[in-house]
Order: structure tokens, then sequence, then C-alpha cells
């Protein structure tokens, strides 16, 4: 069994990782639907920046979000003294910092359901009197939407270990910013934390399992779907 403070880890990382989801998913949806669709100038560098966070050491983002969202920082000290919003060393930095994270592990499934889907169902659409706005809602998006719940499982698992952008923005503070990975990193440092760490690591390890198996069974069943109608147009 949990303890209360290993109880309390697992429930703020669930919140930082659900809200970190729920932003990504309307900004990603709409960034790989951009990138698998449209040439634009400066579109190398859109990939570039979405891709950034993965290759990047996790401290760097979470330096950078320090230096611009920190109460010093340009942003953060608008926000702060405009609307009284901080976000350096609270759970909100913490959604901030997992989201940016996140982010290019939503983008990508998206893209890849964007870039399987006929452009011809759209253009039948139009055809049929629907205009691009509608013909995207009621044809692209429903065909994309297992590419979406995919990179959003993605993205909320990356969500729930995310560990060293999180400790550059916003800390690790016991009932605030102290996430699962957080609590396993302090329990390691403690005399006679060990059980802990092993038993939360378990945790994360099975949690990881379960996500990437939900993720796999999403993406074959995308395949299996678009690939269907593919093969089903062609022939009508």
């Amino acid at each position: 069994m949990l303890t209360p403070e290993e109880w309390q880890a697992l429930r703020l990382s669930a919140r930082v990782a659900l809200w970190a989801t729920l932003i990504c998913i309307p900004a990603g949806t709409f960034v790989g639907w951009l990138l698998a669709r449209r040439d634009f100038r400066g579109k190398f560098l859109l990939e570039t920046l979405v891709q950034l966070p993965m290759v990047l050491p996790p401290v760097v983002p979470g330096y950078a979000l320090l230096l611009l969202l920190g109460t010093r920082g340009p942003v953060g000290h608008w926000l702060e003294a405009t609307f009284g919003i901080v976000l350096a060393f609270t759970w909100k930095g913490a959604v901030i910092a997992s989201a940016v994270m996140a982010f290019p592990l939503l983008v990508q499934p998206v893209r890849v359901a964007f870039r399987l889907i006929d452009v011809r169902l759209e253009q039948a659409a139009t055809t049929l009197g629907a205009t691009p706005w509608n013909a995207f809602l009621t044809v692209a998006l429903p065909l994309a939407l297992p590419g979406v719940l995919a990179g959003a499982v993605l993205c909320f698992s990356r969500s729930l270990g995310e560990f060293g952008a999180t400790m550059a923005f916003v800390g690790n503070i016991p009932g605030e910013t102290r996430t699962l990975p957080l609590a396993i990193y302090s329990f390691m440092n403690v005399s006679g934390g060990e059980t802990a760490a092993m038993r939360l690591a378990a945790l994360s390890v099975a949690l990881a399992v379960v996500a990437l198996a939900v993720s796999h069974w999403m993406t074959r069943r995308a395949e299996r779907r678009l690939g269907y109608l593919d093969r089903h147009f062609v022939r009508a």
C-alpha cells in the first residue's frame, strides 16, 4: 500500500499530466495538421522547434522556462504584475513544463494520421457543399481521431514521467511540485527510503507499460481503419 505522501505525489502527477495533455491536444492537433497538409516558409523551423525538447537535456527547456516565465522573466513578470499569476515553483508551472516536454509525442502521431487520410475525401465533401472548415471537422478530424488519442496517451505518459524540466522550473516542493519522479528521487536520497522509491518506480513502470499498450492498440486500429477507407475510395 502507498503511504499518504506517496498518494499525494501520485495525485499531483495525475493532475499535472491531465492538464498538460488537455493543453497539448488542441495545439498538437493543429500543428500536426499544419505540418502534414501545408507547405509554407518556416516549416523546417517549426518542425525543429517542435522536436527540440526531445533532443535537448530536459533541464535546458526547464531553465529556459524559468528565464522566460519566472517572476523576473519578461513574460512571468508581466503575468504577475497584470493578472497576479505566478508559474515558477507552482503546480501550474509543472503543467507548463510537462506540456512543453510532451508536446512532440502528441504532434508526431497526429501528423502521421493526417498524412494517411486521402485528401480526396475532403475534396469530395467540399464538392457536396461543405466548407473547408466543415470538411475538416466532419471528415479529416474523425479519421485522424485515433492518432490524436494515441498521441494523447503518449503525452499523458510522458507528463507522468517528466523530471528534468520540472525540477529546473518549479523545484521539488512537497505537496506543490513533487510529482512521482521527483518523489522517487527524494526517497532515493533519504536514509531508509529505498523501499518507497522501489514501490513508486514499479508503479511508474506499470503505468508506462499500460500507456504504451493503449497507444499501440490505437495506432494499429487507426492504420487498419484508414487503410480500409483508402482502398474503398479507390475502388469506388
